[in-house]
């Protein structure tokens, strides 16, 4: 209550000397726009301290609600080599879901997604077990068939400390439009995609 009764930039000064324990407490009770409001308040440096302290769950809602070029700063601060390039905008689904629960999750949701071409499948903690492409869910014949059924279970992925031209050589090599990023304990954080793997390779050129 006290901290929603301050002025924007003196909750950001205030949660910056928060524990790391009492922060997360409290981004698990601001909504996403009071958390914005937050994240958009802080110093870059300050916010990049914030993710790499919080738990992969708390990060990937912290880089949800950052502008892309905070974002961007936050990932780079952090020196995840991926980082710079890796966006957190992805359709993500559970696999006890049916082909016509993950149909409708991605009518609702896919809009603000950088791609839906393939939806990234994960365990309750957030884990990546698998993938499966908006074709399969179009043609699926079952719309009652479990995503669990349906997916690739053999992700090619790469991690937030792999080198941004390594990623790059990924998408020459197998010929994806976007690679899903994963920390050290195989939690799914962001993707890259096609163009920015494009980007890079213009940029090693």
């Amino acid at each position: 209550v006290l901290f929603r009764l301050c002025p924007k930039d003196l909750a950001a000064d205030v949660f910056t000397e928060l524990t790391p324990e009492t922060q997360q407490k409290l981004i698990d009770g601001l909504t996403d726009t009071e958390l914005k409001a937050v994240v958009d308040e802080l110093f870059v440096d300050d916010a990049t301290d914030l993710v790499e302290e919080m738990p992969a769950n708390v990060v990937k809602r912290i880089l949800g609600q950052a502008d892309p070029t905070t974002r961007r700063m936050i990932n780079e601060l952090l020196k995840y080599p991926a980082g710079g390039v890796m966006t957190t905008e992805l359709m993500e689904l559970r696999p006890d879901m049916t082909v016509a629960q993950a149909m409708e999750a991605i009518r609702r949701n896919g809009f603000d997604k950088e791609t839906i071409n393939n939806c990234y499948v994960t365990d309750d903690s957030r884990r990546l077990i698998g993938v499966v492409s908006l074709r399969v869910l179009v043609l699926a014949k079952n719309t009652e068939e479990p995503i669990k059924d349906l997916m690739d279970s053999n992700v090619v992925s790469v991690s937030t400390t792999t080198d941004q031209e390594d990623v790059s050589n990924l998408f020459e090599k197998y010929g994806f439009l976007a690679i899903p990023v994963v920390d050290a304990e195989n939690r799914l954080v962001g993707i890259v995609t096609i163009d920015d793997a494009i980007s890079i390779l213009e940029d090693e050129a």
